[in-house]
């Protein structure tokens, strides 16, 4: 099994070459949408974050920023 790695700046072409890739048969994983996902009040992972980095590094909304959590791990 190959795997790619696929990065690049905004308007760089990722998503049309994960198009083409697609399109003759690969399996594509967009991690900025998992990484959404995973972040959302209702994944078991939101819970755990705030449970362990606490309420600080939600937005208003409930939803987790990044940055924030990025300072204090990174």
């Amino acid at each position: 099994m190959v795997v790619i790695g696929l990065t690049g700046g905004i308007g760089t072409g990722k998503s049309t070459v994960s198009r083409v890739l697609a399109g003759v048969g690969a399996t594509i994983i967009d991690v900025a949408l998992v990484g959404h996902e995973v972040y959302k009040p209702t994944n078991s992972t939101w819970k755990t974050l705030t449970q362990i980095f606490g309420p600080d590094i939600l937005l208003s909304d409930d939803q987790v920023d990044s940055k924030k959590l990025g300072d204090i791990v990174f």
